[in-house]
């Protein structure tokens, strides 16, 4: 017989398979997991999860699509986290120091506690890439930021109130648009697709049935 573990979905009891993932254990449950999930047709990142185990004191976070259920888990989910985002034309925005102080000024009230580090679900520097933001040092925070899904959890420990993600997905846009080296090949295959020479490609592969569509997603060639 499949091993069987105690698990607790929003302060209830579930007799749930060990091998399963947090998610898969709430599917398992009944709960339908559709919008705010990228893997079920949402977002990426809008699982994010904070769990204890029964007789450990440590809260910890995490993905609830990444991690695995254990024995007398208590769960409780946050699909959403109220993030500041600002509203600004990328095309207008100055690649300096400046924009930070304008959109996000909050991060130079950042008082060095590491909280965010620390509840990041994806293991990421976050206090790092503040830093090279509050810096104007956009390609070293979109790199160290790159990894992100915006799940939110950084933000939630802050203290000092700085949407953490928005800040990065700003220096990853700066960068990408201003600072980045020119992809000529990319510019290439943009302008073909512009110009329908792939328009009948795209019209095969969107006729097809989805298992079909799956079988070709699976057998791909990956570039090393």
């Amino acid at each position: 017989m499949e091993e069987m573990v105690k698990v607790y979905l929003m302060g209830k009891l579930y007799r749930v398979p060990a091998n399963l993932t947090i998610m898969g254990a709430m599917e398992y449950a009944g709960y339908q997991l559709v919008r705010g999930c990228g893997c079920r047709n949402g977002f990426c990142g809008a699982c994010a999860t904070i769990y204890r185990i029964k007789g450990d004191r440590e809260l910890k976070v995490c993905l609830a699509c990444q991690t695995k259920v254990a024995d007398e888990m208590y769960v409780a989910t946050l699909p959403f986290f109220p993030l500041v985002k600002q509203v600004y034309d990328i095309e207008k925005v100055p690649a300096t120091q400046q924009v930070m102080m304008q959109l996000y000024p909050e991060i130079y009230s950042c008082i060095g506690c590491n909280a965010c580090t620390k509840s990041c679900t994806q293991g990421l520097n976050v206090m790092q890439y503040i830093a090279y933001a509050q810096r104007g040092d956009f390609a070293k925070c979109a790199e160290e930021s790159f990894d992100c899904v915006m799940c939110g959890v950084c933000s939630s420990r802050c203290p000092a109130g700085i949407s953490h993600p928005q800040v990065a997905l700003l220096a990853r846009r700066i960068y990408g648009k201003y600072l980045a080296p020119k992809s000529q090949h990319l510019e290439d295959r943009v302008k073909e697709i512009k110009d329908g020479t792939f328009n009948e490609l795209i019209e095969a592969l969107m006729n097809k049935p989805v298992s079909e569509m799956k079988e070709l997603y699976n057998s791909r060639e990956i570039e090393k």
